[in-house]
Order: structure tokens, then C-alpha cells, then sequence
């Protein structure tokens, strides 16, 4: 699976899960960043962002959790194929672009965090190839990071951890520094307030990486 900052697989790390209701004790601005900038190159050729599910592109159906959740701005990071993807998103997006791209998932991570930390408290990172996440659990991180419960916070579900994943802006610059495809794996690890938040979502745990993934 495709992951933010590692976030996927069964859990071998001695995190604590956090379930709701969360009752959040702060005020606190939380931006989202959706990454699509990747060249989906396990999808036979073509871009998987914008193939259809259920009459919308997928990365649409991905973007629109965020959208539905209160989590602003919602800043999306393109790259290959840049133009079609960002006619494919819904409105109410801010776009940014990603030249370096092809370097790895952490580029895009870099470039999403520069395009909102100045006014954020903290982020909530998404896939644009996960369009089974609801809106409920962007929310849920949103109120868990309000709540105090940890940063990071990891969505889970059933004991297993997945995506999306957020941030507070004392990671920012740590998140700026890292490196490759497989982003700041080791944020979560050397973090002592890193917790799993539980969702009960089954679409944390669910990306699209090959054209039999999609239903």
C-alpha cells in the first residue's frame, strides 16, 4: 500500500489508540493536504487518479473527504499530468505543483507543508489514491488533535494502522527535511506522543495501486 510517511501495515510499534468521542479542549487551525502528484506507476500505464469510480474520478472522490471534513485550507499537490488532474478536482481546492515529483513521495509531503505552514496549527496528509477514507475520519483526527490525545496521530482501524495522518506544526520543519519515497517514517517512531486514532473505517486501510484494487 502507498503510504503516507509509512503509515501502513499491521502495527508493531507500542503506540496507544485513541478512540472517540473526543472532546477538544483547544482552538487550533488545521489545514489538509491531499498528495496526487504521483506517476501511478504500478497502473499499467495510465494515471489511476482520474480513472472512475462510481462516475468520478477517483482522486475527486479522494479530495472530497477532505472537503466534507473541517479541516481549511484543503491544498492539493500535483505533478505528472499536472493539468488533467487538477481539472479532475472538485471545487473549492487550492492546488499546488510539485516539479520534483518523480524524487519521491517526501517532495510532495515538502511542498504541501510549505503551501500551509504559515497559518496552520497543524495538517491532516491524505493519498489522492485512497477514495474509500470518509469525511468522518478526517473530521475524527481533526477533533483528536483539538482533544490533545497525541501528535502524531495515525488513523487505524481494527488495530491496524493506515492513512490519513496529522501533523501539529512543531513537526513542520522536521517534515520539510525528510527524504525519498518513504517520507518521515521515523517521526512517527522517534516521537514519544505518537498515538493511533481509531476510526472504524475500513477505507483507511484501502488504496488503489493497481486496476484489480478497484471495485
Amino acid at each position: 500500500m502507498d503510504t503516507v510517511l509509512d503509515a501502513g501495515g499491521t502495527v508493531t510499534d507500542d503506540w496507544p489508540v485513541r478512540s472517540p468521542p473526543f472532546d477538544p479542549s483547544q482552538a487550533a487551525s488545521v489545514a489538509g493536504v491531499v498528495l496526487a502528484a504521483g506517476t501511478s506507476s504500478r497502473y499499467g500505464g495510465a494515471n489511476k487518479l482520474l480513472a472512475r469510480l462510481d462516475g468520478d474520478p477517483l482522486v475527486a472522490r479522494s479530495v472530497r473527504a477532505f472537503l466534507d471534513a473541517p479541516v481549511d485550507p484543503v491544498v492539493v499537490v500535483v505533478g505528472h499530468e499536472r493539468e488533467r488532474v487538477r481539472a479532475a478536482l472538485p471545487d473549492g481546492v487550492r492546488t499546488v505543483h510539485n516539479p520534483a515529483y518523480a524524487d519521491g513521495q517526501s517532495t510532495s509531503v515538502r511542498t504541501g507543508v510549505d503551501a500551509i505552514a504559515d497559518d496552520s496549527d497543524a495538517v491532516v496528509v491524505g493519498l489522492g489514491d485512497m477514495p474509500f477514507v470518509s469525511a468522518e475520519t478526517v473530521a475524527t483526527l481533526e477533533r483528536a488533535f483539538r482533544a490533545g490525545v497525541g501528535d502524531p496521530l495515525v488513523a487505524a482501524v481494527d488495530g491496524q494502522r493506515g492513512n490519513p495522518v496529522c501533523f501539529g506544526a512543531q513537526w513542520f520543519d522536521d517534515l520539510r527535511s525528510v527524504g525519498g519515497d518513504v517520507g518521515g517514517r521515523h517521526l512517527l517512531r522517534e516521537a514519544s506522543t505518537t498515538a493511533l486514532v481509531e476510526t472504524g473505517d475500513p477505507g483507511v486501510r484501502r488504496d488503489i495501486d493497481r486496476p484489480e484494487d478497484r471495485p
